[in-house]
C-alpha cells in the first residue's frame, strides 16, 4: 500500500511540475514590435504616436489599397529576410516611392496615399 501512496505521490508532483512549466510559457510572438506581429506590416491609427496597437496589419505579399487614412501615421515594415514595403499614391500599388527597409518604420500623411505594396 506505501508503494502505491508514494507512486501516486510521484505521479502528482510531475503532473504540477509539468503544469506549471507549461503555464509559463506565452504565446506571443518573440519579435513583436510595438504590437505589430513578426512578419508583418503595420499601419496605426492617426497621430497615435509612440505606436503602440496597429489598426492594420498585413502579411500578403503584394498591393492592399487603403480606405480612410487621412493624416500622420505610424507605418512598420517588421517583414524579415530583407523584405520591404512601399507607400503608393495609386490603387493596386501603382506609383510608388521608397521601399521602406525590413525593421524600419517611417511617419506619414497617408492622405495621397491609396495603397500599401509588401515586397519580397
Amino acid at each position: 500500500m506505501r508503494k502505491l501512496f508514494r507512486g501516486a505521490a510521484a505521479l502528482a508532483t510531475s503532473v504540477v511540475a509539468v503544469v506549471a512549466l507549461s503555464a509559463s510559457v506565452e504565446a506571443k510572438p518573440v519579435d513583436a514590435w510595438a504590437g505589430c506581429p513578426d512578419g508583418a506590416v503595420c499601419i496605426y491609427p492617426q497621430n497615435q504616436n509612440p505606436a503602440v496597437k496597429p489598426s492594420h496589419v498585413f502579411y500578403r505579399y503584394g498591393a492592399h489599397n487603403l480606405i480612410n487614412q487621412f493624416g500622420n501615421h505610424w507605418v512598420l515594415n517588421n517583414q524579415y529576410g530583407g523584405a520591404t514595403a512601399n507607400l503608393c499614391t495609386g490603387t493596386n500599388g501603382a506609383g510608388c516611392g521608397r521601399p521602406i527597409a525590413a525593421k524600419t518604420g517611417v511617419y506619414a500623411d497617408l492622405t495621397p496615399i491609396n495603397s500599401i505594396r509588401l515586397n519580397p
